[in-house]
């Protein structure tokens, strides 16, 4: 899994029907900074407001996931996202001109491949993974619903279904490995079955959808009077089954267990809604929109509880965004007060930096002899110099300016800071530069566990 954020080169679109909905719609993929996440937009209502693709803002689960805020509706969101989690973009605006994005053919494989031609992009900001550490579960008895995360160090899903058919055996789906979503899933499409159909256009659902875009099951005989109707419905000179194959027209499956795939493709774009990439196997059992939903819900609960959440993560074996040449280039401080060895994440509106303490310190034989503590000054000073590379990233010329700490607020050390650890410094903006002044928040962290912390306040001042 990808350990930088990304998003997309270029501008792309895609033009089509709505499948609830039935109307036209213009869907342009747009790049996006560090940590925008995706955002949709209906650039034809007045003042075209956004939509997070957050489950906080689901409005309705009929037979698709819908989004609301801003007086703005999106409806049936999770075959796009799917297509944007599968080739791992982080950060898109997604820009319509209708309610609801293009059916296209009923899958995900459309949106990928105008992704693909639009180009990935890397961007300088880790991805802020949420790793389940616990058994997560949700149950729903009355549907026999069941779906359940464990932790993995990657993101895996295991999806089975059973429909109770004769034309639908029990089916199982999974993917161990994201980069091949493309390919083994993407193409999956939606399906419904025949007694199902004639509900749904009564409840003023599948306005778009046809045989073009959905695979429709038939599980039971009809009669030619029945298939006439059917026909009428669908907007087709006529339609036919085989009773062998099940299907409506004859429609040839990609997959034999095409159907669990696309639930499998549904789970992925629902659960995009939680806000970050997770790491966790995924393994659900009849899933739906509903449960789907209910699941992200709790975990996106956990990642507001816990804590740990916030910890930055550092891979030692990448290359750094800027190594200490650079930091040297930019910060005016040198020996014995430059603290920070490397810059390992920096974007808009944060960034991180790493200190590795060593014995040799200068400090150490003069503070606390025969029992070696940083002190916490200067982690703080430390702390300082990491959010002055985030302050210097503001102005084209960063060469041409001082950045000075002019206040302290809150704070705080949590535990000793000893030779052999390496602090994990991370800053971030806390309030927008007025007039070169700016405050930021700012941690360290060692092990994983919180070892200082405090607001800070720092003046941007051009050199003379």
């Amino acid at each position: 899994m990808n350990i930088k954020q990304q998003t997309i080169q270029k501008a792309v679109s895609v033009s089509g029907v709505g499948l609830h909905t039935g109307v036209s719609a213009t869907m342009t993929f747009m790049p996006a900074p560090a940590n925008h996440g995706y955002k949709f937009q209906r650039i034809d209502l007045p003042g075209q407001p956004t939509v997070d693709a957050d489950v906080d803002f689901v409005v309705d689960l009929s037979r698709g996931t819908t989004l609301e805020q801003n007086g703005a509706r999106i409806h049936t969101v999770e075959h796009t996202l799917a297509a944007l989690v599968g080739l791992q973009i982080d950060n898109a605006l997604i820009q319509l001109d209708g309610p609801e994005p293009p059916i296209m053919d009923g899958s995900s494989i459309k949106f990928v491949e105008a992704l693909q031609f639009a180009g990935i992009e890397e961007q300088n900001a880790d991805r802020k993974y949420f790793e389940i550490t616990e058994f997560v579960h949700h149950r729903n008895p009355e549907k026999d619903i069941e779906i359940a995360a464990l932790p993995l160090n990657d993101y895996r899903l295991t999806v089975m279904v059973d429909y109770n058919s004769q034309v639908i055996n029990s089916q199982h789906a999974s993917l161990n490995d994201l980069t091949l979503f493309s390919q083994e899933i993407a193409s999956c499409r939606t399906f419904v079955f025949l007694h199902e159909l004639e509900a749904l256009y009564k409840q003023n659902l599948i306005k778009g959808g046809d045989l073009s875009n959905a695979i429709v099951i038939v599980d039971r005989d009809v009669d030619e009077g029945e298939l006439d109707h059917l026909a009428e419905l669908l907007n087709k000179p006529r339609v036919g089954v085989n009773k062998q194959a099940g299907i409506l027209n004859n429609l040839q499956l990609h997959y034999p267990n095409e159907m669990a795939r696309h639930k499998l493709l549904d789970m992925i774009g629902d659960l995009a809604l939680i806000g970050r990439p997770i790491k966790a196997q995924i393994l659900a059992a009849r899933p739906g929109h509903a449960a789907n939903v209910a699941f992200a819900k709790k975990i996106k609960g956990l990642i507001q509880k816990n804590a740990q959440n916030q910890v930055p993560q550092y891979d030692p074996r990448q290359p750094p965004v800027l190594d200490i040449n650079r930091i040297t280039q930019l910060l005016p401080h040198r020996y014995p007060f430059q603290m920070i060895d490397k810059i390992v994440a920096l974007d808009e509106s944060s960034v991180v930096g790493i200190k590795n303490v060593t014995m040799n310190e200068p400090y150490f034989p003069g503070h606390f002899p025969g029992n070696p503590v940083m002190p916490g000054v200067l982690q703080l000073e430390a702390m300082a110099q990491t959010g002055g590379i985030l302050v210097l990233s503001t102005v084209p010329d960063p060469e041409n300016y001082w950045p000075y700490l002019i206040g302290i607020e809150n704070c705080r050390f949590r535990r000793n800071v000893l030779p052999g650890d390496t602090v994990i410094f991370r800053c971030e903006f806390s309030s927008p530069m007025k007039r070169g002044i700016v405050k930021m928040q700012g941690r360290g962290y060692v092990n994983n566990n919180l070892v200082c912390e405090a607001d800070m306040i720092a003046s941007l001042v051009k050199k003379k």
